[in-house]
């Protein structure tokens, strides 16, 4: 017998996985979201589900409970809200499933937490975005107990075409801080590349011809050059999202004593974009502070 499934937050990523997962044949039960019209709005498109406004609801009306949420603040407010949170009377049992990309500290923090009431958690950041969430095509990193990761692994392989087991709590976020913390660096190294590119008047479809066959080469030229180039910095990954990352990563940094200082420029880049009030761009948005040519508010901004 399938488990009921319920999402906490059915943003970009959470509404997509529901869809998945219902196409799956599970039987999503119940959404909840900071945006109480958003959850109602996929509960309608997803009719075995209900938009609730109580955390506690989420876990009577689910045995497995997935969670999408923004960052560390976010996460304490749906496991630890006093009066009203996920791990209250009933989450003995349940299988919660946090997705978020969050520091490794607190997900050792609430696994304590969900092992203390009798709740099984696992952590498990994912990898690539929206079309993939939607196709269950994602990479997911997972970690705590072997045996729940184990028992969760139906549920993680119709979300994923590479499921990987990292070890005990903590150790999959930080891995997924890597990999972001790589991932931005890339996305501003290739920004003032074609910037620069751009301003020396050289042409940018060449410039890309010739990164794509040499050292300049990389993942993030292939998902954002033509974006950079175009200037179409349709949301996937927000750049308000890839600063918080790089804090992720800058604070394991200093928790080992090492230095980073290629990951902290980028951090103050995405930071600056913040800062112009261009947060919600994707990443590859980086580029405006670099391209020259062609005035930002023509291009599509979509």
């Amino acid at each position: 017998m399938q488990p009921k499934i319920a999402i906490v937050g059915v943003g970009r990523m959470g509404s997509n996985m529901a869809r998945r997962l219902s196409d799956c044949g599970y039987e999503l039960t119940a959404f909840y979201d900071i945006d109480l019209e958003r959850a109602q709005t996929l509960a309608d498109d997803i009719v075995s589900a209900v938009a609730v406004d109580s955390l506690a609801q989420v876990t009577e009306l689910a045995d497995v409970v997935i969670t999408v949420v923004t960052d560390d603040s976010a996460m304490r407010e749906i496991y630890g809200r006093s009066g009203d949170n996920l791990l209250m009377a009933g989450a003995e049992n349940t299988l919660f499933i946090n997705c978020a990309t969050v520091s490794p500290a607190i997900h050792v923090e609430l696994a304590v937490q969900a092992q203390a009431v009798g709740a099984k958690m696992l952590e498990v950041p994912m990898a690539s975005s929206i079309t993939q969430a939607r196709e269950g095509s994602l990479y997911l990193m997972c970690a705590g107990s072997k045996a729940v990761f184990e028992e969760a692994r139906p549920i993680l392989d119709s979300l994923a075409t590479d499921v990987v087991y990292t070890g005990q709590a903590g150790t999959a976020a930080s891995l997924k801080a890597l990999v972001n913390m790589v991932m931005n660096i890339n996305t501003a190294g290739l920004a003032e590349g074609l910037g620069l590119a751009e301003a020396l008047g050289l042409d940018l479809n060449l410039v890309q011809q010739v990164f794509s066959r040499t050292g300049a080469a990389s993942r993030v030229l292939e998902t954002d050059g033509a974006d950079m180039q175009n200037r179409d910095h349709e949301t996937y990954f927000s750049a308000a999202h890839a600063a918080k990352d790089c804090r992720i990563a800058l604070a394991l940094g200093q928790s080992v004593d090492i230095p980073l200082p290629v990951a902290m420029a980028t951090k103050d880049q995405y930071e600056r974009l913040v800062r112009q009030g261009l947060g919600e761009l994707d990443k590859s948005g980086i580029a405006e502070l670099t391209f020259k040519g062609r005035r930002r508010e023509e291009a599509p901004l979509l």
